[in-house]
């Protein structure tokens, strides 16, 4: 057995990561733009201002994704570069970036998967308050309309949000990301439930506006608890604790932000922890638009946890486990066991919408960049969540992170996730040895696994 013969393969990246030209052709300001010029805030004092220049660049780029097989490619659409000020009146500079990008990406054999928001959050709203003005919610459902108006005769695949677990629990919990801020909790809980009436009022947009039948999901990332050994009573606690939440940072829960797209409702010990100051937040009919129906859960994995330590080790660290480049350690099991248990928990087809490695890449005196750690991560993943779909997960598809070398955010351009290396003061590009690889397990549908 294998992946159904329709199973998605492809890449994915996002627009303040790779797009460069911050402040051309009338884009307004995020908050990436503005803090990552902060000191201290991303290593090296580097910035996205020019990135991997994406934007000057993407026939190239796809190009290259072409060579390497790509089939679907999930990229994001920079909120300000659409709608500078984030509401009100439209950049056509902006739109023609975009309507160019997908002519070239269809005319490739590459359809367009888009995510509406990537953490790129407009300067002009950040300073109305952003997620925590209770507007925010209809803002992003302007941007959603006026993106599905202009694109979906192109687009039929939508995420609406990217990992809100990152860009609230770094961005706006421990203030290690843009916009560098550390709220307190009721403000954590109203800004929770704005985004979740984004995510829904967002959905709801897409299917009025589209002009081709729209297929729409979210992309989160999440806690992976795998359990420790294949008893029955450690695959239940590793199951319980996947979706587990605690009072604090709960944030970085699955449940905090799946139960309610998904279930229609806050997990139970949301209340419990949060009493009236959660249930004052949720006005009549809420929690039908944060439930509007989603044709697929995205699912950002990498790793995981374990149910159990051995000798003082956490999680699934021991001593001379392998890592990466990122310090987190290699569990190939991960891919199994989320999409095996999100898929019991909420009955949605998984998209896997980011999985992938960052290893000390270079060019090689050959002139190639040989990269067989990465080969042997996404094979052992991949065999996973094969292992998956073969036991009953309706497992949609499987999109590399990254398709190119970028700005991995207050990391800077130190890790290197890509399957095309990118000579940052050139420039250039390099397909690695794990792109070419690649295009064998797409044209194989991983039968060469």
């Amino acid at each position: 057995m294998s992946f159904k013969k329709d199973f998605i393969w492809g890449a994915a990246s996002a627009a303040y990561q790779i797009e460069g030209a911050y402040d051309e052709d009338g884009k307004g300001l995020n908050i990436w733009d503005l803090y990552s010029h902060e000191e201290g805030v991303v290593a090296h004092g580097e910035t996205g201002d020019v990135a991997c220049d994406h934007y000057h660049r993407y026939k190239e780029d796809v190009r290259l994704m072409k060579e390497i097989g790509i089939k679907y490619y999930r990229m994001s659409i920079s909120w300000t570069r659409i709608l500078p000020k984030g509401t009100g009146e439209i950049n056509r500079k902006g739109v023609d970036f975009y309507n160019s990008l997908f002519d070239e990406l269809i005319t490739n054999g590459i359809e367009p998967m888009v995510t509406l928001f990537h953490w790129d959050y407009p300067y002009e709203l950040h300073c109305k308050g952003g997620w925590l003005n209770d507007e925010s919610s209809d803002w992003f459902e302007e941007y959603a309309a006026v993106c599905v108006k202009l694109f979906s005769d192109k687009v039929r695949y939508w995420m609406t949000i990217n990992e809100p677990q990152v860009f609230v629990g770094l961005g706006y919990d421990n203030g290690e990301f843009a916009p560098c801020i550390k709220s307190s909790l009721p403000e954590i809980l109203r800004m929770s439930h704005n985004i979740l009436l984004a995510h829904g009022k967002a959905v709801r947009a897409i299917r009025a506006g589209a002009k081709r039948e729209p297929v729409i999901g979210f992309a989160p990332t999440g806690p992976c608890i795998t359990p420790k050994d294949n008893t029955v009573e450690e695959i239940e606690k590793a199951r319980y604790q996947s979706f587990d939440m605690w009072p604090k940072g709960f944030v970085f829960s699955n449940s905090w932000w799946g139960d309610p797209i998904v279930l229609g409702k806050y997990p139970d010990k949301a209340f419990e922890y949060f009493g009236d100051t959660l249930r004052n937040l949720i006005k009549d009919g809420d929690m039908e638009i944060i439930s509007s129906p989603i044709d697929f859960y995205g699912a950002n994995i990498y790793r995981s946890s374990s149910t159990g330590t051995v000798n003082g080790y956490d999680s699934n660290e021991y001593i001379g486990c392998p890592r990466n480049s990122m310090d987190w350690v290699i569990t190939d099991d991960a891919l199994y066991w989320s999409a095996k248990f999100l898929y019991e928990r909420y009955k949605v087809p998984i998209l896997i919408t980011e999985n992938g490695m960052p290893c000390h890449d270079r060019v090689s005196l050959d002139g190639k960049v040989h990269d067989p750690n990465r080969i042997d991560y996404v094979t052992r993943y991949v065999k996973g969540l094969k292992k998956a779909a073969e036991e009953g997960a309706d497992v949609m598809g499987y999109l590399y992170w990254s398709i190119m070398d970028n700005f991995e955010w207050t990391s800077g351009y130190d890790k290197r996730f890509g399957l095309i290396y990118v000579d940052y003061l050139t420039q250039e590009r390099t397909i690695k040895d794990s792109g070419y690889w690649y295009k064998g397990v797409i044209d194989s549908n991983a039968e060469n696994i």
